[in-house]
């Protein structure tokens, strides 16, 4: 259903407002590089500073210029359960297909809290979930036995993760099943990760190195892991030097060089230092992208 490259989605912006023009031009490039998929309004697409409203309209455009040729796996996480159930419906009315759900982040639920705010938007729409597990933002660690539980359910079909614990593949296998998709949501482990068994990544570096991305990931899935680690390693550097600053300041400055984009970003985010700059410059040569 879901695998391969699929970038976490930047959401462009020009003097302070959404540039909707540019996020349609966006997704037809990443189609025409060969992405497999589109994960819009995550954090990467600063999901934590757009309005619902503002939410709504990337997720719908995105799905309109997506046109069916790749899935769009539509961010719909919320600390607040009742707010994830409108992302979640909505991106089910207006035909995404699929949802990226976060554990609630900041009010910490217990294991038991996160089973209920799980089953919670399972009931509420008719559209898989995958599970986005990213304890160093949420401050919870949806444990493997918890998502196995959750992984019962029809409609909660993988997870993100982001724990960069490799073992954590194997575990999960374990309690959710062979079937049960599991996507990296760390660039920089997605090699090791696929080797593991995932069957994917959910990438960062993907929104301005698509086409080695996607090639690393199809690499991966055809068992040729001698070249996917050839591409890894070129695309290394990228990984790395995106993360100097928040990664999704560091890539949209990467694509304004490709002229994808504005580097523009939204308070409390600022733009990239001028050595962050010269460390992105410098990977994105390494990489054959300047």
């Amino acid at each position: 259903m879901f695998k391969g490259s699929m970038p976490a989605l930047v959401t462009p912006f020009r003097n302070g407002e959404l540039d909707l023009d540019t996020l349609r031009e966006l997704v037809k490039w990443q189609i025409q590089e060969g992405s497999h998929g589109l994960v819009p309004v995550g954090t990467t697409g600063e999901s934590p500073t757009l309005s619902h409203e503002e939410h709504e309209t990337v997720v719908e455009e995105v799905v309109r210029a997506a046109d069916n040729h790749i899935p769009v796996i539509a961010g719909a996480g919320s600390n607040n359960t009742s707010e994830a159930i409108r992302f979640v419906q909505h991106a089910a009315k207006v035909g995404a297909q699929g949802v990226l759900v976060v554990t609630p982040y900041y009010n910490k639920p217990t294991q038991e809290g996160l089973i209920e705010h799980f089953i919670a938007l399972h009931e509420c729409a008719e559209i898989p979930i995958i599970i986005y597990n990213i304890p160093g933002r949420s401050a919870v660690d949806m444990t493997p036995q918890t998502m196995g539980k959750l992984a019962e359910l029809p409609r909660i079909v993988g997870v993100k993760d982001a724990t960069a614990s490799l073992e954590r593949v194997c575990e999960t296998r374990t309690s959710c099943g062979q079937d049960f998709i599991q996507i990296s949501g760390e660039d920089a482990t997605a090699h090791g990760f696929n080797a593991q068994g995932g069957i994917g990544c959910i990438s960062v570096t993907a929104n301005v190195a698509p086409a080695l991305s996607s090639k690393m990931q199809e690499a991966c899935l055809a068992n040729d892991y001698e070249k996917a680690l050839q591409i890894q390693d070129q695309l290394m550097p990228l990984h790395k030097a995106i993360f100097v600053e928040p990664g999704l300041v560091g890539v949209k400055y990467a694509m304004s060089k490709l002229n994808l984009c504005s580097a523009e970003v939204r308070l409390p985010l600022v733009p990239l230092s001028d050595a962050a700059k010269a460390k992105v410059d410098a990977a994105m040569a390494s990489a054959g992208l300047i």
